[in-house]
């Protein structure tokens, strides 16, 4: 059945008359709320395209213009002309996006992940080619903080997570993941999962710490859970024939742009980690964190071999290929750095 709202938004949405290349006004949405790491990365970029083009960017927060899903759809259309959207939300259109939920592949030292981002061949040289198969352009990728599990339970392996109902996005890697770990994955719109853990629909969700703190997501939960598994991903893009049809001047002021912000970001994110966590015990004393040893996350890391292998049989010799090349761009990465 159609949903009549769907209708409505969507008519609303095609009386914005997509940007052409000239355009004074450029649209960017994100997946986040405008204070939150995708919200900081699209200001600092506004503020340099603002400062070096005639342009003037209009950015649009989480659930402004719908879910995940519309705003790939809007940016893929040119309603809008930038988009940043995690890869697990891209895992329909690009299979090989869902690299970055194999476990354990992802460290997670900042700076070692900084060093991969920025000069890793898979993402700077093959994804591009991916996204531009549907109409878009990557402008860059960046982690957002180191996953955390929260739940209503404590759990250290994956026979305690039994029978526990996990939300995860609507990526089929990250479902293998949850029930290789020993869970009940249940795929849900970010919009209904405070309310699922209120009413005990599901018993956990997974997230980086500043998102867990700004969320609440503490409120409906009482544990949470590091077992080292992922560093959260995300990806700004751009409609395709939007940016091929910038002028020289502009396309070179939004590559400026998105390195600034780049910068910025990583630089933005050190320690929030750490100061989320704190702001948590703040609200809500009785919240328990536990990161697991090396030891106990083993068990973990055995499971995610057979995601692996898993990611593999969904992705063919393309999903070999982008991740042999990550795995060495990870290993050149953490030689950069430890050097």
């Amino acid at each position: 059945m159609i949903d009549p709202t769907r209708l409505l938004s969507t008519a609303a949405l095609l009386s914005l008359v997509a940007g052409s290349a000239q355009a004074e006004t450029w649209r960017y949405a994100f997946e986040e709320a405008i204070d939150e790491v995708q919200g900081v990365f699209a200001q600092k970029f506004k503020e340099e395209v603002e400062a070096n083009t005639d342009h003037t960017v209009e950015l649009y927060p989480y659930g402004t213009l719908g879910e995940s899903a519309d705003i790939m759809e809007q940016a893929q259309s040119g309603i809008l002309q930038f988009v940043d959207q995690s890869p697990g939300f891209t895992g329909s259109l690009i299979p090989e996006a869902q690299v970055f939920f194999v476990p354990y592949l992802l460290p997670q030292d900042t700076e070692t992940l900084a060093t991969f981002f920025e000069n890793s061949t898979a993402i700077n040289e093959m994804f591009p080619e991916l996204y531009a198969e549907q109409g878009l352009e990557l402008l860059t990728m960046f982690p957002e903080g180191e996953v955390a599990i929260t739940t209503k339970e404590p759990f250290e392996t994956p026979e305690e997570l039994s029978n526990v109902k996990v939300r995860t996005m609507t990526n089929p890697l990250l479902v293998e993941s949850y029930r290789a770990f020993g869970a009940t994955p249940t795929p849900l719109p970010w919009g209904e999962v405070y309310g699922a853990l209120q009413t005990d629909i599901i018993q956990g969700q997974e997230n980086p710490m500043f998102f867990i703190e700004s969320t609440k997501m503490y409120e409906v939960t009482d544990y949470v859970t590091m077992i080292g598994h992922n560093n959260f991903t995300t990806a700004v893009m751009a409609n395709q024939q939007f940016y091929e049809g910038l002028s020289d001047e502009d396309r070179q002021a939004v590559e400026d742009a998105i390195d600034v912000a780049f910068d910025h970001i990583i630089e933005y994110q050190k320690g929030l980690h750490d100061a989320s966590i704190e702001k948590i015990k703040e609200a809500k004393p009785s919240m328990t964190f536990t990161t697991l040893t090396d030891e106990q996350r083993q068990p973990f890391r055995d499971a995610a071999e057979e995601v692996e292998q898993q990611f593999l049989e969904m992705t063919g010799d393309g999903g070999q290929e982008i991740l042999d090349q990550m795995k060495k761009d990870l290993e050149d990465a953490q030689g950069a750095t430890s050097g």
